[in-house]
């Protein structure tokens, strides 16, 4: 088993925090994104949507997209603190605020990003305008996540969950954009800060420096 990838890229890094905090070592490779290691036939056949992070598996198996591999490794070792969260209702919360952050942050940032720079203009078509418009609508859902976090440790349950992982990663990109957290912006600066000292994000983190 191993995950092939490109550690300090947002969707290797959930998939790296998860498994810091399960405790579970897993060998990775690392891939070079600009030099094309994920556009060759072979790396295609592992991974349905030519992206990273793409976890292999012993029999052949291959998992791609960060979210189905941290459930792989949910469901491989079962918890009652699940980072997915455990009653009906917490799963629910946690999957209803890690799929807000999803679509209306990450996958907005990494438009943004890529339209913007012109990162991968070598292997498909970008829009600067859209890229513009998507940095823009980060700016405007920031304050969603700020007012959910007003009082609150933790983004969706009570506790640390994969919702967390997702906006923590979210937080992280913004340098990419030219984005930086405000003063107006307190409640957030606050969690980001708890997040980054937990034990396992700190030494993950500093593992890639």
């Amino acid at each position: 088993m191993k995950i092939l990838e490109l550690a300090p890229t947002p969707s290797a890094r959930r998939v790296g925090i998860f498994l810091a905090e399960l405790g579970i070592e897993v060998p990775r490779e690392q891939l070079d994104l600009r030099g094309g290691d994920n556009l060759t036939p072979e790396f295609k056949r592992k991974s349905v949507n030519g992206r990273i992070p793409v976890l292999a598996l012993d029999d052949g198996t291959h998992i791609c997209e960060s979210v189905a591999i941290c459930r792989y490794f949910d469901a491989l070792h079962p918890s009652d603190q699940s980072l997915f969260g455990n009653s009906p209702l917490e799963q629910a919360q946690v999957e209803m605020w890690n799929r807000v952050l999803e679509l209306n942050g990450l996958m907005v940032a990494f438009q943004a990003f890529r339209n913007l720079t012109g990162f991968f203009k070598d292997r498909e078509r970008f829009v600067e305008a859209w890229g513009a418009e998507s940095r823009e609508r980060i700016i405007e859902f920031l304050p969603t996540l700020e007012a959910r976090l007003e009082g609150r440790d933790f983004v969706a349950i009570d506790r640390f969950s994969i919702a967390d992982i997702t906006g923590f990663v979210l937080i992280g990109f913004l340098p990419r954009l030219e984005l930086e957290l405000t003063d107006a912006m307190p409640n957030i600066r606050r969690w980001h800060a708890a997040i980054a000292a937990r034990p396992a994000v700190a030494s993950l983190l500093a593992s890639q420096q």
